[in-house]
């Protein structure tokens, strides 16, 4: 898969939309980014708002209904999430669902999962938190399914955590949706990834992703397979400004605000979330992008905060960061 560029909406607030007007809002972000030379427009697949991004109470689409708008009003972009916690999915009705998207898209789905992580929200809305292992048990489980549901018309499987007899998956997909897993972890994620990924987006900080990919090079290596072709990029938040100092002032509001409002509670701030920034002026941020593709990744998928939401700044984000990648 051919991943350079991504856009990850984080946040459905926009300002003085009511709900009856904030799909019109979505879309128009959507068709922007397609617009602007974007390959993924993602979106977040949970159930209220997360603490480093704003108030629980905040708007918050699920993301399957949204993307299947967002597919008949867009005609190449590709669209998924990142990422699906695989905690809130039964994996059969999760692969129909997908495949549901993949059609009404043309073939543009692309699934993104991961082991979820947000206790608290599985508090509120009812769902079990399984310990870190048997989480990443039920992904191996699920990831199976949905792959050979994909890539055939009957599925049927008995695990630990999941079984399915004679699952039928009628229509087909176009194309069979690629599978991107989100995370970094070394002893979990990163095998999983080398063992189910078409596109691996990491999570972590730009000094670790050499040691990430190091690690993504010896499992591929393990299980046979070629690591090239794995699409490999890193999730970054971007600060765009005209300067570099209208950018390090971007950045600042929006920290100080995560700091002292609602969304300063719960998990809080993530403690390497400085080392995922890039920020500055259009040389500065181009220069940071390019830095991170001479460590051996394929692209990069980035959170620009409030500027997604302004269709002239989304614009011109992904001119400065298309203008970056070979």
């Amino acid at each position: 898969m051919n991943l350079r560029l991504g856009l990850q909406l984080t946040s459905f607030s926009y300002p003085s939309t009511p709900p009856a007007s904030l799909f019109e809002r979505i879309v128009e972000t959507a068709r922007t980014a397609e617009q602007a030379g974007f390959d993924l427009f993602a979106v977040m697949d949970h159930l209220m708002q997360l603490p480093v991004q704003g108030a629980p109470d905040e708007p918050m689409m699920e993301p399957y209904t949204l993307l299947g708008g967002v597919a008949a009003r867009t005609a190449r972009i590709q669209l998924g999430t990142l990422v699906t916690g695989v905690t809130y999915h039964n994996p059969a009705r999760l692969a129909k669902t997908v495949t549901a998207l993949d059609i009404v898209s043309g073939g543009r789905a692309l699934l993104g999962i991961g082991a979820a992580w947000y206790d608290e929200e599985h508090r509120r809305y009812g769902y079990s938190f399984p310990s870190v292992r048997e989480r990443f048990a039920w992904l191996d489980e699920a990831l199976q399914i949905c792959r050979s549901m994909f890539e055939g018309k009957s599925t049927s499987f008995s695990g630990e955590h999941f079984s399915v007899s004679d699952a039928l998956n009628e229509p087909q997909p176009v194309h069979v949706p690629p599978i991107l897993i989100g995370g970094a972890g070394e002893q979990r994620t990163i095998p999983l990834a080398a063992k189910h990924a078409d596109v691996l987006n990491l999570n972590c900080g730009f000094p670790d992703v050499p040691r990430k990919l190091e690690v993504l090079r010896e499992k591929c290596a393990e299980l046979g397979r070629d690591y090239d072709a794995i699409n490999k990029n890193v999730l970054a938040v971007v600060f765009l400004g005209r300067t570099n100092e209208e950018a390090v002032a971007k950045r600042d509001a929006v920290l100080a605000r995560q700091r002292s409002g609602p969304a300063a509670t719960g998990a809080g701030l993530p403690a390497a979330l400085g080392s995922r920034m890039i920020v500055g002026d259009a040389d500065t941020v181009g220069e940071q992008i390019s830095g991170l593709i001479d460590l051996g990744l394929d692209g990069v998928i980035v959170n620009l905060t409030g500027d997604s939401h302004n269709p002239e700044r989304l614009a011109h984000a992904g001119e400065v960061l298309r203008a970056a990648l070979p």
